[in-house]
């Protein structure tokens, strides 16, 4: 295997990326995407969302081929205008998008529910949480009063695939307060690139995954609408999806409890 080779496959695998916390500083414009998104069979797409049976709760995989390929993890060109290392949620094109250097941003598929709208501004990620409770809050339980069993007066709902949290959540805070929004994982992958009827910003459980493994607590985070998205750029040669790029900041460590949907 040539050095080229390697390079590009330690990219795809993590082994050899930048962490995020030192990007702040610098700037970064969209530059003009010139190639299509990695077409949906490509192999790195079954590493990226096959089974994770390490977890504390083992996921399966996921059906990615069903999934429309605009809504598979991938490094595109970034369109946002923001400088690196901040969370980009395009509710216009149902987009997640992570801003690195050199005009690159990974971009996820989201699904958005009624929450997911009706937000929008700049905050932080204030914690993380893996395998969070879920504890819908009170107005959601006057809407469906069959969550009442999960109400913060009966301790949430206990993590687990079924949880509607998925297997991460990253809690929204603005000037200090908690927005009730969050980004969270799902297992219903067939939601993603789609507006669902309840609940804030959902990604793929394996995606979400790689989105808290990327970013710190703190992270700034935009909500807005962006124009027509463009296609993905993909770094590396054959035009390949980018499974890891970056070492990110793994830890949580905070005692906040979750109270989010």
């Amino acid at each position: 295997m040539n050095e080229t080779m390697t390079t590009r496959r330690g990219f795809l695998l993590g082994a050899g990326g930048l962490a995020l916390a030192g990007l702040a500083g610098c700037n970064t414009t969209a530059r003009e995407a010139t190639r299509p998104a990695p077409p949906a069979d490509d192999p790195m797409y079954a590493l990226m969302y096959g089974p994770k049976p390490d977890e504390q709760f083992p996921l399966p995989e996921i059906p990615y081929k069903r999934i429309p390929r605009q809504f598979l993890r991938q490094m595109v060109a970034n369109p946002t205008g923001e400088r690196p290392g901040v969370i980009v949620v395009d509710t216009a094109n149902h987009f997640l998008y992570l801003t690195y250097e050199d005009g690159q941003a990974m971009r996820y598929g989201v699904g958005l529910g009624r929450a997911g709208f009706e937000w929008a501004g700049r905050g932080v990620i204030q914690y993380k949480r893996q395998w969070p409770r879920w504890t819908p809050p009170d107005e959601m339980i006057a809407r469906q009063p069959e969550l009442e069993p999960y109400s913060s007066r009966n301790g949430g709902m206990e993590p687990g695939l079924k949880n509607p949290l998925g297997a991460r959540a990253l809690y929204i805070f603005k000037d200090g307060k908690d927005t009730i929004y969050r980004l969270h994982g799902s297992p219903e992958w067939w939601t993603i690139g789609k507006s669902v009827s309840s609940g804030c910003v959902r990604l793929l459980n394996q995606d979400i995954i790689d989105l808290y493994n990327r970013v710190p607590d703190r992270t700034p985070i935009v909500v807005t609408a962006l124009g027509p998205a463009q296609q993905g750029v993909p770094i590396g040669q054959e035009g390949v999806p980018v499974a890891q790029y970056g070492n990110g900041v793994i830890g949580d460590g905070l005692s906040q409890p979750a109270q989010a949907y």
